[in-house]
């Protein structure tokens, strides 16, 4: 079956983390005829801002939702900071999610035994931690209406709705449901029950839609923040709302050790997926070579596993990183004081050299 990829590496390290991932994309077709894979380049956000003066033109979003997978590097850019919220480079990736219907957002967050020394967490709490959070992405209170800024003077005020359907609750709690019957079988759903109405809505939809052979566990927000830094062993999948999942996502990286590990994926029904790592454009190193590529080289293999009928692809790209991180070759980001670091061409190389022992064996 042939397989549509669109490409879209954006702002700041996007071009330089995509470039190591198309490398990589291009040595698995050559080396598998089965692989029917085309893809297309299109600028995003702030680089689409720059040539088009939109952060997201009408025949991008087309060629999007025409593709089977969606290989995003980063979007953000400060010099667009002055623009309208519906203007800038962020704009475009919210609009993209809600008008492709990626309404799941998969974000493992697995902490490596030979990288337990970075995380910041002591070692007894953070050795063995691996997780996913299942992240409601297009309902909520990013896009619950009405919202806006009313009033003049003294008088102005902001205001937002955080509103679910049980429909958005069912789909999202039934993604929960098949992640852990592939791991564990345990989830937790994270809400705040005791003071929204919401998330009252939200723990009934939970309750009723996790079957018996599902361990189901609930907790608050504010309590699950402090749980996932006191003892983040104890969680497998969490399953929890747009706002609520963007913040307990952000204290998941940080707890690995480095966000420039950890990859995303944001599904639909049906086999379109968007693929990209969980980590910001980081203006501030962009043509440094110190990016590293990591996390969108996952998502890449997430992109096999969940969209492109390549599941043995995904499971070779992910040892292969595995081997390159127990091997001892570090970016910036990971390298201790005094480390050498391997800049960002030089540990997607190693990634492909790894790939090579693994086909020669």
């Amino acid at each position: 079956m042939s397989h549509k990829i669109t490409v879209l590496p954006g702002d700041g390290i996007g071009p330089e983390i995509m470039d190591e991932t198309l490398r990589l994309l291009e040595w698995i077709v050559e080396r598998d005829p089965q692989l029917d894979l085309i893809w297309e380049e299109f600028p995003i956000g702030g680089a689409s801002l720059e040539q088009y003066d939109k952060p997201l033109l009408p025949e991008v979003l087309k060629a999007a939702k025409n593709s089977s997978a969606i290989l995003l590097g980063a979007v953000g850019d400060p010099r667009w900071d002055d623009l309208p919220v519906n203007r800038r480079p962020e704009a475009a990736l919210l609009n993209l999610r809600k008008q492709c219907g990626l309404y799941a957002n998969l974000r493992p967050a697995r902490i490596y035994s030979e990288l337990v020394e970075s995380s910041p967490l002591k070692n007894h709490r953070a050795a063995g931690a691996d997780l996913v959070i299942v992240r409601e992405l297009t309902g909520g209170i990013y896009f619950s209406l009405p919202r806006g800024i009313e009033g003049t003077g003294e008088h102005r005020r902001g205001f937002n709705t955080l509103s679910y359907t049980r429909e958005e609750v069912v789909r999202i709690t039934e993604v929960a449901v098949e992640i852990a019957r592939q791991r564990s079988g345990k989830i937790t759903s994270i809400d705040k029950a005791n003071v929204l109405e919401s998330s009252k809505l939200w723990r009934e939809v939970v309750t009723e839609t996790v079957p018996d052979d599902i361990q189901l566990n609930h907790l608050y927000v504010d309590n699950a923040a402090m749980q996932l830094v006191l003892d983040p062993c104890q969680f497998d999948v969490i399953v929890t709302g747009n706002m609520f999942g963007d913040i307990l996502s952000d204290i998941a990286s940080q707890i690995s050790g480095s966000i420039g590990l950890l990859p995303s994926a944001s599904l639909r029904d049906g086999a379109l997926g968007m693929y990209e790592p969980v980590h910001g454009s980081a203006p501030d190193i962009a043509g440094t070579g110190m990016a590293n590529p990591l996390a969108m080289i996952l998502s890449l293999a997430m992109a096999f596993r969940y969209s492109l009928d390549a599941v043995g692809w995904a499971d070779k790209i992910e040892k292969a990183v595995d081997q390159v991180i127990a091997s001892g070759k570090r970016t910036a980001d990971l390298a201790r004081d005094n480390e050498p670091a391997l800049n960002t061409t030089e540990i997607g190389q190693a990634v492909r050299e790894r790939l090579q022992q693994m086909e020669e064996i």
